[in-house]
């Protein structure tokens, strides 16, 4: 059974960044805490656990230390806070997640009604429509838009880790409808190279393993798009969730990995896979 990995695939520029600014906080020998989960992976963030970096459900539960913001940003108001009770905070804030918040205070200060596409509940959209005012319309599909805009004039940001067939498609229905559309695609380069080689390499083989969180939505993107072009896709954190009959008849398996997934951890799932055939 040979193995293909995507040529894009695994731990990306953003999360290298916060990894590698929470171990700097360790070393400060303060107390360290991450507001949230710092990246959507439970592995790396137990890894860290063990390391001492407790998480911290919310800023009642951080009173002293070091508070590192996770990678998908939080609401300004919240470093405010931080900074306010005395904590030292650590920015790890993803570069293209920074992109997303000035497009969209810029959107809303421009005077346009802000349309974010994104997962409403996820932590990354949050911190989004906090720059934006706090009053954006939150959608993943065009069927959640309203059916009737108060502003004519629309401005568009993306969660980094949506697709770009659903961007397309928001775009595509809210144009008919306003006088003026402006669109920031703040979908991450990282995220789009993932994709595109990950559905390439799906169309290819006979299976495909994709490894991450099932908490990550980049991950869980990335397994719905190798699934539309291959069914026998697969999303496993670990090696320890494989089933060897997922791979009866396979002659080449591909295997890619989201952008919170450290290469370690795709690493022993390809073992895992080898010592299967």
């Amino acid at each position: 059974m040979q193995i293909r990995v995507a040529r894009h695939a695994g731990v990306c520029y953003g999360v290298e960044r916060a990894l590698e600014l929470a171990e700097e906080a360790v070393g400060s020998g303060k107390v360290v805490r991450t507001l949230g989960p710092l990246i959507h992976n439970p592995q790396a963030v137990a890894a860290l656990k063990g390391r001492g970096v407790e998480v911290a459900g919310c800023l009642d539960e951080a009173d002293d230390g070091t508070l590192v913001i996770r990678s998908h940003g939080v609401d300004p108001a919240i470093i405010e806070t931080a900074r306010a009770k005395g904590l030292d905070v650590v920015d790890a804030t993803c570069p293209f997640v920074s992109k997303a918040h000035d497009a969209a205070r810029e959107l809303k200060a421009g005077g346009y009604a802000v349309v974010i596409v994104g997962e409403a509940d996820h932590p990354e959209v949050e911190g989004i429509n906090a720059h934006a005012g706090g009053d954006a319309i939150i959608v993943q599909t065009p069927e959640e838009l309203p059916e009737r805009f108060s502003n004519r004039r629309i401005g568009i940001v993306v969660q980094t880790t949506q697709s770009a067939d659903r961007l397309a498609a928001v775009v595509q229905a809210i144009l008919p409808r306003v006088t003026e559309l402006r669109v920031f695609n703040t979908i991450c380069s990282a995220t789009a190279k993932r994709q595109l080689s990950a559905e390439e390499l799906a169309s290819e083989v006979d299976a495909m393993v994709v490894v991450g969180g099932h908490n990550s939505g980049n991950t869980t993107r990335l397994a719905e798009i190798c699934a539309r072009v291959n069914p026998r896709t697969h999303h496993v954190e670990t090696s320890d969730e494989l089933d060897p009959a997922w791979f009866e008849g396979a002659m080449v398996v591909g295997v890619t990995a989201g952008a919170s997934t450290p290469d370690a951890q795709m690493a022993g799932v390809i073992a895992a896979i080898e010592a299967l055939g």
